[in-house]
């Protein structure tokens, strides 16, 4: 593909006429299988994909009815899949939690992949990390619609060494955590929302991303990795995209690294004033001076489902747990006059402190790959229904009867 047609058809979230990234809002069909009891197997995924198939009509498509506004699933790192298919492309994998795997959007130019994939592996190596390899993703374009096809980035998965200095799963988390933040800042520049094509769904040793413009019938077609056996999860994150006043596009597909999300965060602009804010006051033990290697924190111009997912992943990287930083991004209603136990008061009362509220009406739910959480907004404007069977499967989505 020539860079003429990179520049004529990739879309850019930049100003362009009455469009601007600042006004995208969502409003968008979640959903959640998972094994309570923590068994993983490949049914789940496909159940999964089956909730996913029936949030379809949450979903938006444009002028092409084949291309969507984008849907995805985000499942538990699955080792023995991992391990046959880099281990078949000659690529030595270490055991389960000492590597880390990406998974990126490239640029279909040969020229301008290869900078990328250089600048990639240059970073993980600076960073003291082992680089051991790229993977192709076997993807069926002819499974999606023809625009969303047109505008395709090459898809590709890089596999993260864990050196033996990294003692922690949390420190190496955080270690490709900078890794990525300073991948994105050598390819993208200061404009972190330029860039095309590139985007890294996700860098972790827990969890991984699928995801793309696409339809929710589409993507067990789409991605082949979906239909293997040997891939095998305790739970499946889907999400069908409805995004209003907003232009498609791949990286803007749900799951982010750890979210999906149905709604809107109406105190957007004030909560990246205050992150941007605060940046300056940032400190950690683990990483030291290199803490500002994470800025900065929020990504600009770019959905409020990213951004909350951006504030999710600092406070996730501070130490604290899912819950607790879900609990501080979204509180309840904690006013004198709810009835609430004290000690969850005085927890709301201190962070409000520390983190402001990231209120509108929201459905959130988050995986940090070992637990999962969801949340609703103090209004409950999203509403969330779950049920729990008696084999210990959990079905939770914006709607009742999405899985036979």
């Amino acid at each position: 593909m020539s860079k003429s047609y990179n520049k004529e058809y990739t879309p850019r979230l930049s100003t362009d006429g009455l469009y601007h990234p600042s006004f995208e809002h969502e409003a968008c069909g979640v959903g959640l299988v998972a094994n309570i009891k923590g068994r993983k197997s490949h049914s789940v995924i496909e159940q999964g994909l089956e909730v996913l198939t029936n949030l379809g009509h949450r979903g938006g498509a444009g002028a092409d009815p084949e291309t969507g506004d984008g849907a995805g699933v985000i499942i538990q790192m699955p080792h023995e899949f991992v391990s046959q298919k880099f281990g078949s492309a000659g690529t030595t994998v270490p055991d389960r939690g000492n590597y880390g795997l990406g998974m990126t959007f490239l640029p279909q130019d040969h020229e301008e992949r290869a900078n990328c994939e250089s600048v990639v592996e240059r970073v993980v190596e600076e960073e003291g990390q082992r680089f051991l390899g790229w993977r192709d993703v076997p993807v069926s374009p002819d499974k999606i619609g023809s625009l969303s096809a047109r505008v395709m980035p090459l898809i590709r998965q890089f596999m993260v060494g864990r050196a033996e200095t990294v003692k922690s799963d949390f420190e190496f988390e955080l270690k490709l955590f900078t890794i990525r933040k300073r991948v994105e800042k050598a390819i993208l520049g200061d404009d972190l929302s330029a860039g095309g094509y590139f985007y890294i769904c996700s860098l972790s040793s827990r969890t991984l991303v699928y995801k793309g413009l696409i339809m929710a019938n589409q993507l067990h077609e789409f991605y082949h990795d979906l239909a293997d056996e040997s891939m095998i999860s305790s739970f499946a994150l889907v999400h069908s995209r409805f995004s209003t006043n907003t232009l498609g596009s791949w990286k803007l597909a749900h799951p982010y690294r750890f979210i999906i999300h149905n709604g809107e965060i109406n105190t957007l602009q004030g909560n990246i004033n205050w992150m941007t804010a605060r940046e300056k006051d940032f400190r950690s033990d683990a990483l030291g001076d290199d803490v500002n290697k994470l800025t900065p924190i929020v990504t600009p111009l770019q959905s409020d489902t990213a951004t909350l997912d951006n504030a999710l992943e600092a406070l996730i990287a501070s130490g604290r747990s899912l819950e607790h930083s879900m609990m501080m991004l979204i509180p309840e209603a904690w006013g004198d006059h709810i009835q609430m136990d004290e000690k969850k008061r005085d927890f709301y009362e201190y962070h409000s402190s520390i983190m402001e509220p990231w209120d509108g009406p929201a459905l959130v739910i988050a995986t940090d790959g070992s637990k999962v959480c969801a949340i609703l907004d103090r209004n409950g404007l999203r509403p969330c229904r779950y049920l729990v069977t008696k084999d210990d499967v959990l079905v939770m989505a914006s709607e009742t009867g999405v899985l036979n």
